[in-house]
């Protein structure tokens, strides 16, 4: 299991990186406090394999993640990327964690449900713990939060999406690796052998160990893919537990291939500022595969 990075160390970096921002001087800090953290980046990505059902051939799926609500991303906006999400016209939502910067001192937290609530998938909506969800006392907060809002939270177990022909592929999801208590065993303790499996997992660096079990897709955030990217120099600061795959599309070999994609997120934390890691949705079309 990789070694926690310390709250001091890592603040210390976060503080490292804000001198750099404001060394791009003051167009930079204008475009990195103000206009890339609203220029939403829509991703699109096939998902192939052969134990994906034809019936499944088509299925849209829309990944959000890290909106980090309360700390330099507000309601409004929320209720704007919730439209977004629906023009979409998803089959699923997966929605990735760290929903409240810090959920315990969110003032406005009577108006999140109503807001979830409008996002409509026509299969299902399913989310996970990210570390936030967990802080400052958050994990009833955010448990009672996502299922009144038709989400289904998945704690370190799984279940099946099935079409009406019965075929049906496997849906994981674990707690999250700082805060939480991910147990890879338990949540696949009812998967069937032969079916399509696709973990959800707050933190990307957990593929490392996914694929151990045959998992064969994960999804991920926690990185805001670097947040803020200097370059020749890359990211300054990534979280723990996203060292590995900071962001993007990753290939894992072993026994059997597993696939990762690390979506960006949504909102900031720590600094208010996104700088060469736009917020992005991710939008994944399940296709059948004659080939893995």
């Amino acid at each position: 299991m990789p070694k926690k990075m310390k709250r001091r160390t890592f603040l210390k970096s976060t503080f490292g990186t804000f001198l750099t921002v404001l060394g791009l001087g003051s167009g930079g800090y204008f475009y990195a406090n103000r206009i890339e953290p609203s220029l939403l980046e829509i991703n699109k990505l096939e998902i192939k394999h052969t134990l994906i059902p034809d019936s499944f051939n088509g299925t849209k799926i829309v990944q959000f993640s890290d909106t980090h609500l309360g700390f330099h991303y507000n309601v409004n906006q929320f209720k704007k990327l919730v439209d977004k999400i629906n023009q979409l016209e998803p089959d699923l939502i997966f929605f990735t964690g760290d929903l409240l910067d810090e959920p315990n001192k969110y003032g406005e937290i009577n108006k999140i449900a109503p807001i979830l609530q409008q996002l409509n998938a026509t299969i299902g909506k399913y989310c996970i713990y990210g570390n936030h969800d967990h802080g400052g006392y958050g994990s009833e907060i955010y448990r009672n939060l996502m299922e009144l809002s038709n989400f289904t939270v998945l704690l370190n177990e799984s279940l099946l999406i099935k079409q009406n022909d019965g075929s049906s592929i496997s849906l994981i999801g674990i707690d999250d690796r700082m805060l939480g208590k991910p147990d890879l065993d338990l949540a696949m303790k009812r998967v069937p052998d032969d079916s399509f499996k696709l973990l959800l997992s707050h933190a990307p660096d957990v593929a490392d160990e996914a694929l151990n079990y045959g998992i064969h897709w994960q999804l991920s955030g926690h990185s805001h893919g670097g947040q803020v990217k200097i370059p020749f120099v890359g990211a300054l600061v990534i979280p723990p537990f996203a060292q590995n795959y900071p962001e993007g599309l990753y290939t894992i070999s072993g026994v059997n291939a597993l696939s990762l994609y690390v979506n960006r997120g949504i909102g900031t934390t720590r600094l208010p500022f996104r700088f060469m890691a736009k917020p992005e949705l991710t939008l994944y079309t399940l296709m059948s595969s004659e080939t893995d």
